[in-house]
């Protein structure tokens, strides 16, 4: 087992993810005999079949899905490691990758970045869209902002407050369903929610009770419109589908969002920007971070 290289575990995820060899081929830019040799070449190195052939594309057998998380490590690994030698001593140039949640990433991020990359034109930003909370310790990001206080030992990080959340409808909802006046009225009404009770739903759910004792159970509200989408539910808002919740900075942008029973329900979304403390030094993490963090303090003054 001393003879594998990196180029055939990355054919081998990419088999794993897309299910054959074709698919997985033009995904990494290869020929597809060059792939099927990296799996053949793969499993003569750790002397175990990978995959199987059925109707349905290649399916992994029990050693490749035992094998995967340890590929997937290596992946990760990999990427830090190009990124890290891309840098070139005191310059301000190569790659940062951000891990951000889908509507901060869409909706918040673009003109931070936009004005970053004007003042440092030598960076690139990769952008990885996720609600899970990316290992910063494992460098799947090299800084993340985060809805949750920070846990692991060995980062940075800095608070940037509360953004609030709260009940919003396009205009042309209410112009043809009215605005409730109440929280009972509100039941009456097409609810935007998710669609599956994650962890995320229940700690936010939890939270909702607390700051708003009166408003209905999250986990029980019979939701007309459901999806586990943050942009498809703020898609749903702008399109008229019905009332969802929505950052108040968002809505703020279209006069065309109205705010529904703000005293009744005003959800703070707590907000940090965090990165490894060994990133620090280097330039190119310093002023992404700096960035982010000051964008986003505006974002929350606005």
């Amino acid at each position: 087992m001393n003879n594998e290289n990196w180029d055939y575990y990355r054919s081998f995820l990419a088999v794993l993810r897309t299910g054959t060899l074709s698919a997985a081929a033009r995904e990494l830019g290869l020929t597809q005999p060059t792939l099927g040799r990296h799996i053949d070449a793969l499993e003569s190195e750790l002397g175990c079949q990978l995959f199987t052939r059925s109707q349905q594309g290649l399916l992994p057998t029990e050693q490749a899905t035992a094998l995967k998380p340890y590929a997937e490590t290596l992946e990760t690994t990999t990427a830090a490691m190009r990124r890290i030698v891309t840098a070139e001593h005191g310059k301000i140039r190569g790659t940062v990758r951000i891990g951000a949640s889908d509507v901060i990433g869409v909706e918040v991020l673009p003109p931070i970045i936009a004005t970053l990359q004007d003042e440092h034109p030598g960076l690139e930003i990769e952008l990885s869209l996720s609600d899970a909370l990316e290992d910063l310790l494992s460098r799947e990001v090299d800084i993340a902002v985060r809805m949750t206080r920070p846990s692991q030992d060995a980062l940075v990080a800095r608070h940037i407050g509360e953004i609030p959340i709260g009940l919003f409808a396009h205009r042309c909802y209410l112009d043809r369903h009215g605005m409730p006046k109440n929280i009972d009225e509100l039941q009456g009404h097409r609810l935007i929610g998710f669609d599956r009770h994650t962890a995320f739903i229940r700690a936010a759910a939890e939270r909702i009770r607390t700051v708003a004792p009166s408003f209905p159970d999250v986990e029980t509200i019979a939701w007309s419109y459901r999806t586990d989408s943050n942009l498809a539910q703020l898609a749903a808002i702008r399109g008229g589908v019905g009332i969802g919740l929505c950052q108040a900075g968002i809505a703020r942008r279209d006069p065309d969002l109205v705010a529904i029973l703000p005293d009744d329900l005003s959800l703070p979304l707590d907000t940090w920007v965090a990165m490894h403390e060994n990133l620090r030094s280097a330039p190119r993490w310093r002023v992404t971070f700096d960035a982010l963090v000051r964008g986003l303090l505006n974002y929350l003054r606005a």
